[in-house]
């Protein structure tokens, strides 16, 4: 058993936040159906070999698509056409949760709002993920992450001094917002058992982002500072920041937080007589020197690898870390110890590695066991078998165009 075993969950998302925000409650047993229009997957560059006796079905091995789609099933509906509309709102009816984040304007414009969500379901909780709110001057204006990290002032915080703001790496908004997206939709749940009513759930993305950005508005708010971008540094440790390593392109992150620790790293590195050097007595000293500091930690990484110097800092109880590359996660010892990633079988991209949430419940498994769904693939499941239909109804639906087993 998995927590959310006998959860059903409608997934009406595109891009990345939508997708995430399902991907995790999949991970944690429910059951989402994605929902997507009888058209083309959006083609990326990002396509897996084939696996051997596969069709040549490219939009089928997107990486990207299989990744945020794992553990899902899918069925294909056009929901502009009234015959697609109806099916939807008949799958609402037997499902929990509906999760969508695409512009407030888009479900009513189709008839599938909130309130006629709630008459095909009393008790249907609708999950909604607008950029900037339902309300509001911006209620309308559509956005990315970028947009977001953007108008939220983290890319404002983000990057090096004396130069421009920088983005956010790997869509740091979407997965913020898609965990808090999922949160709310199991506290929505956890409402509805106690009262028996269901809810519209906002979560508007912008709103989101400030979340990790509040000690920046308290600072201004009782200090009157405004802070700005600071690189690696710190404002109360040094060393502090990534470091040049042997190697192209290698790297380690070191951080020293107190007296003992830059005693002991003076050590490491071979240069005990600046532990006791009254330029760097203290962690303000150092702060005012860390352009000086850097210059002689970085002498010593230099001519080591990110590991070896890892492992000599830690052993002498110095915070540091190899800045890893992607390719060396899957063979790192800690996430393999931990089984953080599965390898599940796809049957047109061969074994795909599928990371598990970022945390472990002690009595239920949290391991991705299903691979993400092939186009078309549950068309028979969701329209026979849950709505009821007979075989020859999905042959209309074929027909009309309504729903399709293979891009139209």
């Amino acid at each position: 058993m998995r927590p959310l075993d006998g959860l059903r969950v409608i997934d009406l998302t595109v891009a990345i936040a939508g997708p995430i925000a399902t991907s995790l409650l999949a991970d944690l047993g429910a059951e989402v159906i994605r929902v997507e229009p009888p058209f083309p997957r959006p083609l990326h560059v990002d396509i897996a070999p084939r696996a051997a006796d596969a069709p040549d079905r490219p939009y089928n091995r997107i990486v990207s698509y299989n990744d945020l789609h794992r553990a899902k099933r899918a069925v294909t509906l056009d929901l502009s056409k009234p015959e697609g509309r109806d099916l939807l709102l008949r799958l609402v009816g037997a499902s929990d949760v509906v999760i969508e984040n695409m512009s407030p304007r888009v479900l009513p414009s189709l008839g599938l709002g909130y309130e006629q969500m709630r008459t095909a379901k009393r008790d249907i909780v609708l999950v909604s993920m607008p950029a900037f709110g339902s309300t509001g001057p911006l209620r309308d204006r559509v956005s990315y992450g970028p947009g977001i990290d953007a108008m939220s002032g983290l890319a404002h915080l983000t990057g090096y001094p004396h130069r421009g703001p920088v983005q956010p790496a790997n869509y740091y908004c979407d997965y913020n917002a898609g965990a808090l997206a999922a949160f709310a939709a199991i506290a929505a749940i956890r409402q509805r058992d106690h009262t028996g009513e269901g809810q519209h759930v906002e979560l508007a993305m912008l709103e989101g982002e400030l979340q990790v950005v509040g000690e920046a508005l308290i600072d201004y708010t009782m200090n009157g500072r405004v802070q700005q971008r600071t690189g690696n540094a710190h404002p109360s440790m040094a060393p502090h920041g990534v470091y040049p390593c042997a190697g192209d392109d290698r790297w380690i992150a070191i951080a020293c937080e107190d007296d003992a620790q830059w005693q002991r790293l003076c050590v490491t590195i071979g240069q005990a007589e600046l532990a006791a050097h009254t330029r760097f007595a203290d962690v303000i000293s150092r702060v005012h020197r860390r352009a000086e500091i850097d210059e002689i930690v970085s002498a010593w990484t230099r001519v080591r690898s990110p590991h070896e110097a890892a492992e000599e800092l830690q052993a002498a109880g110095v915070p540091a870390g190899a800045a890893q590359l992607v390719t060396e996660l899957l063979d790192d010892p800690q996430l393999r110890a931990r089984e953080y990633v599965t390898f599940v079988p796809h049957p047109e991209a061969g074994e795909t590695p599928y990371a598990r949430p970022a945390f472990t419940l002690s009595k239920t498994p949290t391991h991705t066991e299903r691979h993400a769904p092939l186009y078309g693939q549950d068309i028979d499941y969701v329209l026979c078998d849950l709505l009821g239909l007979s075989a020859q109804n999905v042959d209309a639906l074929e027909a009309a165009g309504v729903t399709a087993r293979q891009p139209l």
